[in-house]
């Protein structure tokens, strides 16, 4: 990674698809309350992954200010719905802004406001074409682990910052976040239940298709 030549590469490929304006703006209100959005690169790999298996239910775990549910209906399917949980109503309320300016129908997003552990129980088993993990790091693997029972087959999982700030690669990193994250991908890895890739895209999108 400290060939120059390699790193010019990286950033070549993390800037080739550019946001538009309004996954821009939803960005920097993301920005403004500390929730962090997803890189240009992840959304588009988002947005690849809706489009490439037709989803039309999607859930995502953490709205932010919506930008993440911008890149992923611009690749379900034009009657798709986006079941969205955040605890965070102010990140909710400026993603229903984004979702309005954007043209979304109010039926297409479903936005719950609520402590995930507790709304993803409630919801049913193997009727979700892809959901997406991008919100506190320690209960990861109870999202993941909802997330697959969520997922019909050829459904596709996928969990934001899987690389956490290149701490995850470095086994001297042991802090909370990054023992987590690292103890699931390896968990998830091995798990008979899914097809999975890393891909080192923005901080780490791990990507995985139901069995």
């Amino acid at each position: 990674m400290s060939n120059p030549q390699k790193l010019t590469t990286l950033a070549y490929a993390e800037s080739f698809i550019a946001p538009d304006e309004l996954v821009e703006r939803a960005s920097a209100d993301g920005e403004s309350l500390g929730a962090v959005p997803v890189r240009p690169a992840v959304g588009s790999v988002l947005r690849l992954l809706a489009a490439a298996v037709g989803a039309r239910h999607v859930v995502e775990i953490g709205t932010g200010a919506g930008t993440s549910g911008l890149w992923l209906l611009q690749g379900m399917a034009p009657d798709g719905i986006l079941t969205s949980i955040d605890v965070e109503p102010e990140h909710q309320r400026l993603a229903r802004r984004a979702y309005a300016e954007a043209g979304v129908a109010p039926q297409r997003t479903r936005v719950i406001s609520g402590d995930a552990s507790q709304v993803l129980p409630r919801l049913n088993d193997a009727t979700y074409d892809m959901v997406l993990v991008d919100a506190d790091k320690p209960n990861y693997p109870f999202y993941a682990e909802q997330a697959i029972r969520l997922l019909r087959r050829g459904g596709v999982l996928v969990l934001d910052n899987m690389l956490w700030h290149d701490r995850v690669a470095d086994p001297a990193a042991r802090d909370e976040s990054t023992t987590v994250l690292r103890d699931l991908g390896k968990t998830l890895r091995e798990d008979d239940r899914l097809v999975p890739a890393l891909l080192p895209v923005g901080d780490g999108l791990f990507a995985a298709v139901r069995r």
